[in-house]
């Protein structure tokens, strides 16, 4: 099974002692009052949560079940107010200009046009490919269609199967063709969980130029506009490696379009390295995974929270989309260069926890995309009475009085067409450069009438194209 977005960290409690082995943490400053829904339960217990890595779970080889029902849930919707930051795919490094034009603080667009509005890159693993036919995606709503992957390997070289064995080829070949023909660049995604220590030993000095050779005869292979360079995890003492490696990539081939995802923030404690100017002023986009386990869990000191929150941090649940981008901004990074994150799955937690900012106790905790990706959810989870909004940190719910499906659900956070616009006015209110989207595989809905199958990518298209 291949995990590919999250976080293996250490998680620190509130007494101080280390826990091996835990997933992701973060929580925040600033109090927050609770959702409109189900009351939440307890005050927040400040100073939780410890260390936050990258790395990680998500996106697995296992198919998040299809079927389900169309339609969101979603009542009303924000619009897609305000004026657009950048135009064409990415708000760029110092690079050249490629056939996909300028974008936000100057910079590159290799390959495709990518349209006006904020960039929109969907990730399509290969080992997904049942989830979403190819012919049955909406590609118009993305400016860049990221397929995974390509892993590295210590010498230099690379698995270019994407997971497929021998159909891996065609299939590379078959989906940039079909990106370009939507206008969109394709973009070439490199490691992803499971792949660090490889990585690290490419990139390397004695390596570095075997890597970046082998990197950009796969993209002439197939055709790719760019690279996505997923180093995870990616803790600070390894930026410098990864700068170099962007800028010997950008020196090579100046038009190429460069993109890296970057950790949310714990607001607690953590502050971005300098070092992610420096990336940030060689690549086009750094693009926050800000969904699943990066942003909740059932650590220590912390309260239930939601996969992708757009406000509200907390000193136990301290993670948000907006202090993460601002932090990111303050350490020197420019917004244009930002991209938050879109997961077109959900979180869930067991009993006793029936709502957001409630004491988590011994509740379990499941956050797999391949577990429960949005059809899954759509399908067996999902019911109207069930839903509610929260208001600040824009984001719908779930809540049941008992276990439901599967996986023993009493919460469900998650994102619908509403969050999504919302998550769309604010990025173009702010300036930020656009969003991705782990994964658009698991969005589709394939029982859904044809011009249905595809309700989140619809809302991206109108909230941030």
């Amino acid at each position: 099974m291949r995990r590919r977005r999250g976080w293996w960290v250490v998680a620190v409690a509130l007494g101080g002692c280390a826990e091996a082995g835990a997933a992701g943490s973060r929580p925040g400053s600033a109090t927050d009052s609770g959702a409109d829904g189900p009351a939440s339960g307890g005050d927040p217990a400040g100073g939780a949560g410890g260390t936050s890595g990258s790395g990680g779970t998500s996106g697995s080889g296992g198919a998040s079940g299809s079927g389900g029902t169309s339609g969101s849930g979603a009542a009303g919707g924000a619009s897609g107010a305000g004026g657009t930051a950048g135009s064409g795919g990415s708000a760029g490094g110092a690079a050249s200009a490629g056939a996909g034009g300028t974008a936000g603080a100057g910079g590159t667009g290799g390959g495709g046009d990518a349209g006006p509005g904020l960039w929109v890159m969907g990730y399509y693993p290969g080992y997904q490919q049942a989830l979403a036919p190819l012919s049955e995606v909406d590609l118009g709503a993305l400016t860049h269609l990221a397929v995974g992957a390509a892993l590295p390997r210590s010498d230099g070289t690379l698995d270019d199967e994407f997971y497929l064995g021998s159909s891996g080829a065609a299939f590379a070949t078959e989906i940039v063709q079909r990106a370009h023909a939507a206008g969109a660049q394709a973009i070439l995604m490199v490691g992803g969980a499971g792949t660090h220590d490889p990585f690290v030993a490419a990139a390397q000095p004695a390596i570095r130029a075997t890597f970046v050779q082998n990197l950009l005869a796969l993209v002439d292979r197939h055709g790719f506009d760019g690279l996505d360079l997923d180093w995870e995890p990616l803790p600070a003492a390894e930026l410098p490696a990864l700068t170099a490696l962007a800028a010997a990539l950008r020196a090579a081939r100046p038009a190429l379009t460069l993109t890296v995802p970057i950790q949310p923030i714990n607001v607690n404690f953590e502050v971005p390295s300098s070092e992610h100017a420096a990336l940030a002023a060689n690549v086009d986009q750094l693009n926050l995974m800000s969904y699943g386990v990066g942003m909740a869990g059932n650590w220590p000191g912390w309260e239930s929270w939601h996969s992708s929150p757009l406000h509200g941090e907390g000193a136990s649940h301290p993670t948000s989309i907006e202090s993460s981008i601002d932090a990111y901004v303050a350490a020197g990074v420019p917004a244009a260069r930002l991209g938050l994150g879109i997961g077109f799955y959900g979180i869930c937690y067991g009993s006793p926890v029936t709502a957001p900012r409630q004491v988590v106790g011994a509740a379990s905790f499941e956050a797999d995309d391949n577990q429960l990706g949005y059809a899954t959810l759509m399908g067996a989870y999902f019911e109207p009475a069930a839903r509610s909004w929260d208001s600040i940190a824009q984001v719908p719910w779930l809540a049941y009085s008992s276990p439901r499906g599967a996986l023993g659900c009493t919460y469900v956070s998650y994102e619908d067409a509403e969050s999504i616009l919302a998550k769309g006015a604010w990025a173009k209110q702010r300036g930020i450069g656009g969003a991705i989207v782990w994964t658009i595989n698991e969005g589709h809905l394939p029982s859904a009438p044809a011009g249905q199958r595809d309700p989140l990518l619809a809302a991206l298209r109108a909230g941030f194209r």
